[in-house]
C-alpha cells in the first residue's frame, strides 16, 4: 500500500487488504476490511460498493494502514472502529467490555421467544447480572413488550459504555444500571427473569484463547477460576432467592460445562426443568432453569 503514485480505489483498497488479512490468518478478512475503510471513509459499508473507483486521499491511506497493521497484530477489528453488531443493533465497544457474540443471542432469542408464549411472563422485571456492553438488557428492552431491567457490572468503565449504549439505543428509561458484584447490586429483589453472561473460562481453557481476545479483551469478563465456574456456581445456587414464581434462570456457559452446570442445576435449591439450549453453531451454550412452584 505504499506506492504514492498509484492511485488506490476503494475496490484496490478492499482486494489488497483482504489478501493481506488471509495471508496474516485474520478472521474474516473481507468483512474485516470493508469495516476498517468505511470506519476510515465515515461512510456505511454498503457505500464502499456504490462508489468502487473513489480515490483514496493521502491522509485517508495513512489513517487506514495503520488500522491494517494493528488488526495484523490481531487488535480486535471492532474495538478498532469502536462498535460491534449484536441483535441487528450496532453497539459502542472499547476494551473496558467484551465484544457481543453471536452465541449470545441464543439468550436473547430464547427470552423474547419464552414472553410471548408462556403464561405469566408478560411485561417481566429482568436482571441482568455482568452486563458488559449493555448487549442482553438493552436487546430485551427493545423486544420483549413493557419489559423492564436491572443490569449490573462490577466495573464502573463497563457500565459507562452499557448506559451510552441504552441511550444511543432510546431504552435507558427503561433499564437500571447498578455497580456491584454479581448479585449483591440487586439483593431481596425478585425477577421473572434472571440472566447472565458471567465470566467462565477455566485456567486449563484459557491456554487455548486466541490472541485477538487473551491480549485485548477485557481478563475480568473471560476467566472464571479454576474450573471457570467461579460466578456460574453462586449464581446457580442463589437463583431461587432472586426468582418470581413463575420465574426463570436464564445463563450462557461454555459448551464444555454443560455436564457440570446441569448437575449443579438439579441440585441447586429452587430450581427445576433444568436444560441446555444450543446456540447458531449447535454447541450447548445456554442453561435455561424453571423456579419451583
Amino acid at each position: 500500500m505504499s506506492h504514492a503514485t498509484t492511485s488506490w480505489s476503494t475496490r484496490r483498497l478492499l482486494v489488497w487488504t483482504t489478501e493481506y488479512f488471509t495471508s496474516k490468518g485474520i478472521d474474516s478478512p473481507r468483512l474485516s476490511a470493508e469495516m476498517l475503510l468505511s470506519h476510515v471513509l465515515s461512510v456505511p459499508r454498503l457505500k464502499l460498493y456504490m462508489e468502487p473507483d473513489r480515490p483514496a486521499s493521502d491522509l485517508e491511506r495513512a489513517a487506514f494502514r495503520e488500522l491494517v497493521e494493528r488488526a495484523v497484530k490481531h487488535e480486535p477489528v471492532d474495538y478498532l472502529v469502536g462498535h460491534a453488531p449484536f441483535f441487528s443493533m450496532m453497539l459502542k465497544v472499547d476494551r473496558n467490555v467484551l465484544i457481543p457474540r453471536p452465541s449470545t443471542e441464543t439468550i436473547v432469542e430464547h427470552v423474547v421467544q419464552h414472553a410471548r408464549r408462556t403464561p405469566g411472563f408478560l411485561g417481566p422485571l429482568i436482571a441482568d447480572v455482568c452486563t458488559g456492553s449493555g448487549a442482553i438488557a438493552i436487546a430485551l428492552a427493545k423486544h420483549v413488550p413493557n419489559s423492564r431491567v436491572m443490569a449490573t457490572d462490577i466495573s464502573a468503565e463497563a457500565l459507562a459504555v452499557a448506559r451510552a449504549n441504552a441511550q444511543e439505543q432510546k431504552v435507558a428509561e427503561r433499564i437500571e444500571f447498578l455497580e456491584g458484584d454479581l448479585l449483591a447490586p440487586i439483593a431481596g429483589k425478585r425477577f421473572r427473569y434472571l440472566i447472565s453472561n458471567p465470566p467462565y473460562i477455566s485456567d486449563a481453557e484459557w491456554a487455548e484463547v486466541a490472541p485477538n481476545v487473551k491480549d485485548y479483551e477485557p481478563t475480568g469478563a473471560l476467566r472464571g477460576g479454576a474450573d471457570g465456574l467461579a460466578f456460574i456456581r453462586p449464581i446457580i445456587e442463589q437463583a431461587y432467592l432472586f426468582l418470581e414464581h413463575p420465574g426463570q434462570l436464564v445463563m450462557e456457559i461454555a459448551a464444555s460445562q454443560k455436564a457440570a452446570v446441569l448437575k449443579m442445576a438439579h441440585e441447586a435449591p429452587g430450581l427445576e426443568n433444568a436444560q441446555v439450549l444450543a446456540d447458531h453453531e449447535s454447541l450447548p451454550r445456554v442453561l435455561v432453569a424453571d423456579r419451583v412452584a
